[in-house]
């Protein structure tokens, strides 16, 4: 139970150097937050500044548990990995044996099943392709305001202005 919590408490103030600790390949400049693997975390790799929410990685297929009693050794299990510069939103789920290509957008939400390719939005359940890279940042663009760097009572008052919000 402490062993437990003592992971618990690794995962969330460290979660790149837990990942790391479990034997995921971790890039650099990586956002983890609350992110989990299966069983194999040893065959996921991610490449350098990936973001995740809430996303999981599944390396094997747990579905063979109806195929046991016939086949008691039963196991399918194959690596996923990342490229870089690759961006998943909140509460994905990435399946065994997928390639996520470099320069991605993978959207909250979607379970990705197959291979993403470099330069790609992809979104769904299953995940697919529905735009490039290249479409999504001139759409992006249009609708941004420059507000990254701001402090938050500076943003507030923008935003208020912009929106008539109080």
């Amino acid at each position: 139970m402490i062993r437990r919590l003592a992971s618990a408490i690794h995962r969330r103030r460290d979660p790149i150097g837990y990942a790391r600790s479990i034997g995921v390949t971790v890039g650099n400049g990586c956002r983890l937050i609350r992110v989990t693997f299966s069983r194999e975390p040893y065959l996921v790799q991610l490449g350098d500044h990936v973001s995740a929410t809430r996303t999981h990685f599944e390396t094997h297929d747990g579905g063979v548990w109806v195929l046991r009693d016939e086949h008691p050794d039963i196991d399918i299990v194959r690596p996923i990995r990342v490229g870089n510069n690759v961006y998943f939103g909140y509460g994905c789920i990435v399946l065994p044996g997928v390639t996520i290509g470099n320069n991605v957008v993978v959207g909250a939400g979607s379970i990705v099943t197959r291979d993403i390719p470099d330069n790609s939005v992809a979104v769904g359940i299953p995940a697919r392709v529905i735009k490039p890279l290249s479409e999504y940042a001139e759409a992006a663009l249009k609708r941004s305001h420059p507000t990254k760097r701001m402090a938050i009572a500076q943003k507030k008052a923008y935003y208020s202005r912009l929106y008539n919000a109080d």
